[in-house]
């Protein structure tokens, strides 16, 4: 059996009745139930629809997010997470280097990486480098004043460890920003490169190995196998090149807001729903949230 679910950005709820019943009609599939009006609905399927790509893209100019999945299975034990766009609105060494002031030339790389057009550890060491003489008081300035987090990020962390959810936050970025936002958010832990210090500025360097692509696939078989779990038990989340092999080895890989080269390897999308759309795409409906 599988689950179609349908959902959309809860800011703007467009969702409505006779695009989910039309869809469930056209598709032979079950009774739809709502997880949340207006925002989010899924439906039962035999199997997979031979027009799912050609319905995923007529929905996409409603500004709705579809998704067809196995229905067992779905709830995940462990939440894996990317930070930098995905868990927070912002890139932390973007922002850095605007404090710099190469922000603009910095942003053109990340963008590109990000994409998988460079080669991410070549492309941050070079980024990093531009960072030198940074004063490091300067990160706590950045994190209050310019770092906010996505949309639904709290009630999805607050929900899945309610459920008894192990929940890890891995990003390519720094720990001077990853300890920060886990400990907002509620993340059981977290791992990211070091950024490099001297006399209380930046050295231009980033501690050896970087935590790259392999290493955030890494980290979700090494957390998986030290909770006694399997990478199928995952729920991963991100939005560039770097988080593609975890994406594709997790259970449930979700890209969110992603950059055109991960939306292309990725059967889950989220383009237009905030980060709830990972505890919909569980079958866990909006009355069902954390607090």
């Amino acid at each position: 059996m599988f689950t179609a679910t349908l959902l959309t950005n809860p800011e703007t709820p467009v969702l409505d009745r006779v695009t989910v019943e039309s869809l469930r009609n056209a598709w032979g599939g079950g009774d739809a139930r709502w997880l949340d009006p207006g925002i989010a609905a899924e439906f039962p399927l035999e199997a997979v629809p031979e027009t799912l790509w050609s319905a995923w893209q007529d929905l996409q100019g409603l500004r709705v997010d579809l998704v067809v999945q196995p229905t067992a299975g779905r709830k995940k034990r462990l939440l894996i997470a990317d930070m930098d766009s995905t868990m927070i609105q912002q890139e932390c060494i973007d922002e850095l280097a605007d404090e710099a002031g190469v922000g603009a030339y910095v942003a053109e790389i990340t963008a590109r990486a990000m994409n998988g057009e460079l080669d991410f550890e070549a492309a941050l060491r070079e980024r990093v480098g531009l960072l030198k003489g940074l004063p490091e008081e300067v990160i706590a300035r950045v994190l209050r004043d310019r770092i906010t987090l996505m949309p639904g990020g709290p009630v999805l962390l607050a929900t899945m460890r309610a459920a008894g959810a192990h929940t890890a936050l891995v990003s390519g970025g720094f720990t001077a920003f990853t300890g920060a936002i886990a400990a907002k958010l509620g993340f059981h832990e977290n791992r990211a490169n070091v950024l490099l210090a001297e006399d209380g500025a930046l050295t231009g360097q980033v501690a050896e190995p970087i935590l790259g692509k392999e290493a955030k696939l890494q980290a979700l078989e090494d957390i998986t196998a030290r909770l006694g779990l399997s990478p199928q038990d995952a729920l991963a989340v991100g939005d560039g090149a770097n988080d593609l092999p975890m994406l594709l080895r997790a259970g449930t890989g979700v890209a969110l807001h992603a950059k055109p080269r991960v939306q292309a390897e990725c059967d889950v999308r989220v383009n237009h729903g905030d980060l709830t759309a990972l505890l919909y795409l569980q079958g866990i409906s909006r009355e069902d949230f954390a607090a």
